[in-house]
């Protein structure tokens, strides 16, 4: 048996996609997540062999009261290297080519649209736990198309910061840069994409996948 752990913040949807798992012969859904922090705890208590992880999760609150990770991707790297980890295969609703680099770099071992049909993607979870990579093909073909993020990882902080509504001053005090600082990324980040102000590069960078 593939035992399995299914984390998505959509109940009807987490509840279907079990459901489906269910049927097959060799699949046991041991454990179910809404949220980072349930993901993280979830595989911890169950152990188990593959953890299907929607890309984008609200963190949660572990059960010593801190924040979860803040999406599926940095579950993915909290996982990643851990003893007895799962294999993980990455689910999406949004096919962006930038988020399939991200997860592969974070360490998953597969990537997948969730209209996907069932039966390849429970063929997919018998191939991952075999020690195969699967990745949806068309995603492949984008994430080579688009290439890697040009933007350096001080300069993907700060457009996440301004992803989440935050004005120059907040995200100077939660980064601990000066003001200063900030507004120099996000002149670099607006020179490397090509545009002219910061909410078009914010769009820009998360149809790419890049935040």
């Amino acid at each position: 048996m593939i035992r399995l752990v299914v984390a998505d913040d959509q109940a009807i949807l987490r509840s279907g996609l079990v459901a489906l798992l269910r049927l097959e012969s060799d699949l046991e859904v041991v454990g179910e997540a809404a949220d980072g922090a349930g993901a993280l705890a979830a595989v911890a208590e169950h152990r188990p062999d593959v953890l299907l992880l929607d890309v984008q999760m609200p963190a949660g609150v572990t059960a010593e009261g801190a924040e979860g990770p803040a999406d599926g991707i940095e579950v993915a790297e909290a996982l990643r290297g851990s003893d007895g980890a799962p294999r993980i295969i990455v689910l999406t609703t949004f096919g962006r080519a930038g988020y399939l680099r991200r997860t592969m770099e974070a360490g998953a071992h597969g990537f997948m649209v969730k209209d996907t049909p069932v039966e390849q993607l429970v063929d997919a979870v018998r191939r991952v736990d075999q020690g195969l990579r699967v990745v949806d093909p068309e995603l492949a073909a984008q994430s080579l198309a688009v290439g890697a993020s040009p933007l350096t990882a001080k300069e993907t902080e700060v457009l996440q910061a301004v992803a989440a509504g935050g004005t120059t001053a907040s995200i100077a005090r939660s980064l601990f840069l000066s003001e200063g600082t900030v507004r120099n990324h996000l002149s670099a980040v607006i020179g490397k994409l090509g545009i002219t102000n910061r909410a078009e590069a914010v769009r820009t960078a998360s149809d790419n996948g890049w935040i």
